[in-house]
């Protein structure tokens, strides 16, 4: 994967996120916003160290 389509992936998991929360499923929406932040963390740790 390129770093534009990682932007993408975890753009498009931060706004499901944001759907499903406004549409009260807040476990899903809970699950997403966990999965989008920890993807973030490992990309722009792989980034910093190599």
């Amino acid at each position: 994967m390129n770093s534009f389509s990682k932007d993408v992936l975890i753009g498009l998991l931060f706004t499901l996120g944001i759907i499903s929360f406004i549409a009260g499923q807040f476990i899903i929406s809970t699950v997403l916003f966990a999965v989008a932040a920890i993807f973030s963390n490992v990309y722009l740790n792989r980034e910093f160290y190599g």
